[in-house]
């Protein structure tokens, strides 16, 4: 028979191994990993509902679906992706460019969900009016994202637990993921622009029908576009501000969601027919899946494991915990990780004879830049392969995994170096 610790490890395998072969939709195969923990008795439905679904994460989700789902009927996306089009006069390689600036700055002040679900609507309709593939720029707004959650607290989910469980403030992160995340980011864009150059290419727009372009003409309702407007700047306000309000990013998006329908007369109906529910559930699985492996032990053991080969030696330490957190996370969600990772960085505090905060700064960049290694590996890939598939097209683990694992190695790479160069 196999042991507790044994079987977690065999069902969670298994339940990635059929994920990434695509035979099966990856909702089901989700669900039924999950669920499997379950039934075995590695994780309660008390532990379940109260521990590993992370219902913040959810409600930020629905909340930000429904909201989208009344702004796309204003004409809003279609608006701001002709204004795109007029500001870079068509230029493919210059929307890119832009696109990717305006994802990471908004995943470092917002968080990397909201940022997806806000610019990756406008950027497909962008590629649809341009007739472009809009894969190269849906690939470019993941990583992005995760690398320009990583330079703020707020950005990235294992940001914010760093510095609530170690004391560290957002300027602490600015001053230190900050710089790597832009240097990064810099050379990231131009590395995928090369990489997706002949996908870039088009015939350029004439300039008579550039002026011809109006981004008004676009506006289907302008009495729902002011409302849904207002409510959705006051959302990504509040989303700014939550840590000082005393609320969840939740909270703050469901408020807009319930106010959206309030203001605009939309119904429950319309609003949640907007909500993408297989990703949801998705989610679901994933948590209860990644739960099981966590309740086994399995996660704090490869990671006391990590720790212990190097002897307590810092430089060696942040190096290892840079690439297992990177590597882990390109599989494993970054959330369960990172919280089994602190208690352990937290006892080796004592025996460290220089600063201990480069371990925190490890943790932090390779369990951020990690979710960039798979298409599941962070909630970005996760939601922009749904909103890829409902509008045809193809964001597949292994069409992704071709671009991402390489980039995902480069910039922890990148990473590494950094840390060596300011720490040691």
């Amino acid at each position: 028979m196999f042991s507790a610790f044994t079987l977690s490890i065999l069902i969670f395998v298994t339940t990635y191994a059929v994920i990434m072969s695509e035979k099966w939709p990856r909702t089901i195969v989700s669900l039924v990993g999950g669920m499997t923990m379950i039934l075995v008795g590695f994780v309660t439905q008390e532990m379940a509902i109260t521990r590993f679904i992370d219902f913040n994460t959810l409600g930020l989700l629905i909340g930000m679906m429904m909201i989208v789902a009344v702004v796309k009927k204003t004409g809003m996306f279609e608006a701001f992706a002709i204004w795109a089009v007029k500001l870079t006069q068509g230029r493919s390689l210059l929307l890119m460019l832009m696109f990717a600036f305006l994802t990471a700055i908004s995943a470092a002040f917002l968080d990397v969900v909201t940022a997806v679900l806000l610019i990756a609507p406008i950027t497909i309709s962008l590629t649809k009016f341009l007739r472009l593939n809009a894969y190269p720029f849906l690939i470019m707004e993941i990583l992005a994202s995760n690398i320009g959650g990583t330079g703020t607290m707020v950005g990235d989910p294992p940001n914010v637990m760093i510095g609530s469980a170690v004391g560290l403030t957002f300027m602490d992160f600015v001053t230190n993921t900050g710089p790597i995340a832009m240097f990064v980011l810099l050379l990231c864009v131009p590395t995928l622009l090369l990489v997706f150059r002949k996908e870039l290419k088009h015939e350029p727009f004439e300039k008579s029908l550039l002026d011809k372009l109006d981004p008004k003409k676009q506006i289907a309702d302008w009495r729902l576009f002011h409302i849904s407007l207002t409510v959705l700047v006051l959302t990504v306000f509040g989303f700014a501000i939550h840590n000082l309000i005393g609320f969840e990013t939740a909270t703050i998006a469901l408020t807009g969601a319930i106010a959206m329908m309030v203001f605009t007369g939309e119904t429950p109906e319309e609003a949640l027919s907007g909500v993408d529910w297989s990703t949801i559930f998705f989610f679901i699985g994933l948590f209860v899946l990644v739960g099981g492996i966590e309740a086994t032990g399995v996660i704090g053991w490869v990671a006391k494991w990590a720790v212990e080969q190097t002897q307590g030696n810092i430089e060696m330490t942040s190096s290892l915990i840079l690439w297992i957190s990177a590597l882990a996370s390109a599989f494993v969600d970054n959330i369960p990780f990172t919280a089994t990772m602190i208690p352990i960085i937290k006892e080796m505090e004592n025996v460290m004879g220089l600063d201990p905060n480069v371990l925190w700064w490890s943790l932090s960049i390779g369990a951020c830049y990690g979710g960039n290694g798979t298409i599941i590996g962070s909630s970005p890939g996760v939601i922009i392969a749904a909103l890829a598939a409902q509008n045809g097209y193809d964001m597949s683990f292994k069409k992704y995994f071709i671009v991402g694992f390489p980039m995902m190695l480069f910039t922890v790479f990148v990473g590494q170096v950094y840390i060596w160069l300011r720490y040691f």
